[in-house]
């Protein structure tokens, strides 16, 4: 990303800093070249990534422009309209309104609503104002959708929010299971530890459970395509398999645990029988027999598990589902073992450490013990302390928009996209007296409905820390100098809590907030009250960082908690804890916790008869704020999508290419149907990144079943009944376009950003009866501009213009009947050329490139920039059978290895269409 015309000061030395997408936590090095370019690498010497970046991480310099930035502080007038203001005036209305609506209605009548992509200094600050201060445990974080039943499982199972392993553990492992979770695309990095790992390991094997045959189920020797949803059937099975057959370590279940009998009957009662488990599972018996086989005969395995395990109705007992199994066999708090929870957000642990969410304290300390209250308030010293769970994120915005809530304050999250039942969302801030936003960028949905929109500091320009999904600890550092008016977060909250009256937030910077933090996560940590009932022994402690001046922190390594100072006076950390298995339960012991099977959510029925998962693609991020700014990214998957199996799509008259809109009880979307190849009958994938900003209609939050887990309050986005239906339009279209473009008269569109241009993918259901005066018209180019090319034929509906300006092409419309339209590759690289040539004027009147080899096809790696073309092409020239072989030819598969899966799937099509293309010549001859 070019920065040369933007008003950023840059710092010239290389910086070391965190990643801020996935919860792996790589670490990254920020340098600016001679050339005026930021240059972004993977850092050798951070220990979660050792140097490697996935596309998202490598691609991070095209997302640090000002395009789109919030750079100042703006109010809503009585119109509508948002206004520049100073800091005093937005800053004074939000404490001012907050602080009115306190004193009417009661501090629950104000709320909080922040995210993973805050920094730990910028999550301890809110939870502090809120709980401590105001009073109230009304702050939730958009991590309660992601990872909030990792949360409650571990506090079930081991008192307090424990992630046992580490990712050593991982290259220990002789079996590593991957439950509910497409690592391959959201989480590269480890995956391709993984991989790296059974090519030198070939013994290590992987099994994956999951719905859906995903990209990382590739690389595994055995994949369980569960129904979803009965994940619990499958481990209460394994519980009772490993039990019954000797398998279990009685020595460590009697020394550490609790309640194994209880739970071993719950998981008998229906699970006992193998053949049973699989007829409810829908799996082959003998692919079951053979996972439950290997995990009882191997000691070091790990079971990974994420999203497709945690954003469920029965989201907890799934967890602890897993997590009996571990405990049964006593495969816990040593090498190469234990349940893994694998974050989804660069800084969800760090704002479980500082109770970010509505049920927590802060230093994992709850909100239900007196002696937690009593401690966090003492050290505090607040006015006052929560005393009762505050509403999670589902249940504060149904509050809002039922008018109980009449303030609140949203950070760093896009909840009118993210959340499920998001029509709802969107009435809810629509009636709330005040909504206070603070952002880095200005149009976002939610924003839209703001009241004050405070700009904030991006990555790149933030600093503090942030826990990965291995508890460890790292700096993100700031390598730019902060736009416009940004501030940080920390500095925005403490501004209003001082204007809100309340002392406690003078800080001179993130280290002084770290600094408290750690020191309150060490603050009575063991003590126990007068009964012993009542224990404050954390296992979280960071003792051994606090006391460090502003140049201790500026040059804190990474380093996983607990951390202690040693007798000379050295920091240790923590690789794995339990190890001396001792847990956090008042008698140290685990808990097994009986998990009932049962169904999630709502059932299938005539009306919507399929049933909706909702996930990743490879190359976004959340809800595209920042990753929809990259071209790289943009070019592998530039659309929404509807995944489903063919004869689902022959059921209900839906074509491949063509639209259809999803629809459930809460809501709708519309996207373009695709056959990936992995999806099982009744059920249908839709990706979660899309938004208004993005797209005419394809949130598919909108559609998702708000349901939620009754004991971690996360919702079910992998399994909302639905419909489907043909989205029937008159013809199909896309622009390339250097300009932006309005398209709110189009019945369906999709904006991705290019290198040199913006394209939008276009559907309408209008007659046309004059293209040339309707394109002019729509692309803004006058009737008499000469240098127009167009091309029109009536028998198939199909039309063409191109407008060229100084011989470059400057914008082009295609339109069809069809959706099969010309490449969209092939285009984009004329946008690069200075001057158009004779060749490729005939060629977009043609609409296919005259030159051989011009269109390298729709991109298959990200990092490099290749297309399927390019690949299939070098495949069948030189006759490759490995990815090895395909990354010496043309680059694909040599960075982060994303698309080593599409490369193997391209590899296998090709070698099948050769043996049958051969199999028609032995015929013919």
């Amino acid at each position: 990303m070019n920065l040369a015309q933007t008003p950023l000061a840059l710092a010239v030395a290389t910086t070391s800093t965190t990643c801020p997408y996935c919860g792996v936590g790589c670490g990254v090095t920020a340098s600016l070249k001679d050339d005026g370019r930021i240059s972004v690498q993977g850092d050798a010497q951070h220990p979660a990534n050792f140097g490697r970046l996935c596309v998202k991480g490598s691609a991070l310099a095209e997302t640090v422009d000002l395009d789109g930035r919030l750079l100042h502080p703006q109010v809503r007038d009585a119109q509508g309209a948002l206004q520049q203001v100073s800091w005093d005036q937005a800053l004074e209305q939000v404490a001012s309104k907050f602080s009115a609506v306190i004193a009417e209605h009661g501090p629950d009548a104000v709320a909080l609503y922040v995210s993973g992509q805050l920094l730990t200094e910028d999550y301890y600050i809110a939870n502090k104002l809120m709980k401590g201060y105001i009073g109230s445990a009304n702050i939730d974080t958009n991590s309660r959708l992601c990872m909030s039943s990792a949360v409650a499982g571990h506090k079930r199972a081991f008192g307090e929010d424990l992630v046992p392993v580490c990712y050593e553990d991982l290259e220990l492992a002789d079996l590593i299971v991957l439950v509910g979770s497409n690592a391959a695309w959201c989480h590269p990095i480890l995956f391709q530890r993984i991989a790296k790992l059974k090519e030198t390991r070939p013994a290590l094997r992987l099994v994956v459970i999951d719905p859906r045959r995903t990209a990382t189920c590739e690389l595994a020797d055995l994949h369980l395509p569960v129904k979803a949803g009965t994940d619990v059937w499958l481990f209460n099975g394994l519980m009772s398999y490993l039990a019954h057959r000797g398998l279990r370590d009685n020595a460590f279940i009697a020394a550490h645990t609790k309640g194994f009998e209880e739970a071993l009957a719950v998981a008998d009662a229906e699970c006992a029988d193998p053949a049973t488990v699989a007829r409810i599972c829908k799996v082959d018996l003998q692919d079951l027999l053979a996972f439950y086989e290997a995990f009882a005969e191997t000691e070091k395995v790990v079971t990974g598990f994420s999203m497709g395990v945690n954003q469920s109705s029965v989201g907890t007992d799934k967890v602890n589902s897993i997590i009996n199994c571990h405990l049964a066999t006593g495969r816990i708090g040593r090498p190469g073992m234990g349940p893994f929870s694998i974050t989804g957000q660069p800084n969800a642990m760090g704002g479980r450490e500082v109770g970010g969410l509505a049920n927590m304290l802060a230093a994992h300390m709850d909100l239900d013990q007196p002696l937690h209250r009593e401690i966090v308030q003492g050290f505090w010293q607040s006015p006052r302390i929560a005393d009762k769970p505050g509403l999670k994120a589902v249940d504060m915005f149904r509050s809002i928009e039922e008018g109980r809530i009449k303030a609140v304050w949203i950070m760093a999250t896009n909840p009118l996209v993210s959340l499920p039942d998001a029509d709802l969302v969107q009435r809810a801030l629509q009636k709330c007296e005040l909504v206070v936003s603070s952002d880095v960028i200005t149009q976002t949905d939610t924003n839209a409905l703001a009241h004050v929109l405070l700009p904030a500091l991006a990555w790149g320009e933030k600093d503090g820390t942030v826990t990965n999904s291995e508890r460890r600890i790292s700096r993100q550092r700031a390598f730019l100098t902060a736009p416009g008016e940004a501030r940080g977060d920390w500095q925005i909250i403490c501004e209003v809590a001082r204007r809100m009256g309340f002392a406690g937030f003078d800080f001179d910077g993130p280290q002084a907030i770290f600094d408290e933090h750690a020191r309150l996560s060490a603050y009575r940590n063991g003590e126990a009250d007068a009964g012993g009932a009542q224990r404050a022994r954390r296992v979280f402690n960071l003792s051994g960082l606090t006391g460090m001046d502003k140049a201790a922190y500026d040059a804190m390594a990474p380093i996983q908690w607990p951390v202690q100072r040693l007798s000379d006076g050295s920091i240790s950390g923590t690789a794995r804890v339990l190890e001396d298995h001792r847990f956090t339960h008042a008698d140290g012991c685990a808990r097994f916790v009986p998990t009932a099977p049962r169904t999630p959510g709502h059932a299938v029925c005539e009306d919507y008869p399929l049933i909706l998962n909702t996930g990743r693609v490879r190359d976004h991020w959340h809800t595209m704020t920042r990753t929809g700014k990259s071209a790289t990214l943009a070019s592998h998957i530039p659309e929404s999508f509807i995944d489903l199996h063919p004869q689902d799509a022959l059921l209900y008259g839906v074509r491949e290419g063509g639209l259809a809109r999803i629809s459930s009880r809460w809501g709708a979307m519309v996207a373009r149907v695709q056959h990936g190849g992995g999806i099982p009958r009744g059920n249908v994938f839709v990706p979660i990144h899309w938004n208004g900003q993005s797209a005419s209609d394809a949130r598919v939050g909108a559609v998702v079943n708000p349901v939620v887990d009754p004991v971690s309050g996360e919702p079910e986005f992998k399994h909302t009944p639905v419909a489907i239906e043909e989205f029937r339009v008159g013809w199909h279209g896309f622009i390339l376009t250097r300009h932006a473009l309005d398209l709110d008269d189009i019945t369906h569109w999709t904006r991705v950003q290019g290198r040199d241009f913006v394209r939008y993918e276009l559907a309408g259901r209008n007659h046309i009866s004059d293209h040339t005066a309707w394109a002019r018209a729509l692309l803004g180019v006058q009737a008499d501009d000469a240098d127009w090319l167009e091309y029109e034929d009536l028998s198939d509906g199909s039309y063409r213009a191109v407008h060229v300006v100084d011989d470059r092409i400057d914008m082009c419309l295609f339109m069809s009947a069809r959706p099969d339209l010309p490449s969209r590759s092939w285009l984009a690289g004329l946008f690069a050329k200075d001057k158009l040539e004779e060749a490729d004027r005939v060629g977009l009147l043609v609409g296919q490139p005259i030159e051989k080899g011009a269109d390298a096809g729709p991109t298959v790696c990200s990092c490099f920039g290749v297309g399927r073309n390019t690949i299939c092409n070098a495949i069948r020239a030189q006759g490759l059978t490995e990815v090895s072989q395909v990354t010496a030819c043309v680059k694909a598969g040599g960075n982060c290895g994303s698309c080593v899966p599409e490369i193997k799937k391209l590899m296998v099509e090709i070698r099948v269409q050769g043996e049958a293309e051969a199999r028609e010549r032995e015929t013919a001859a």
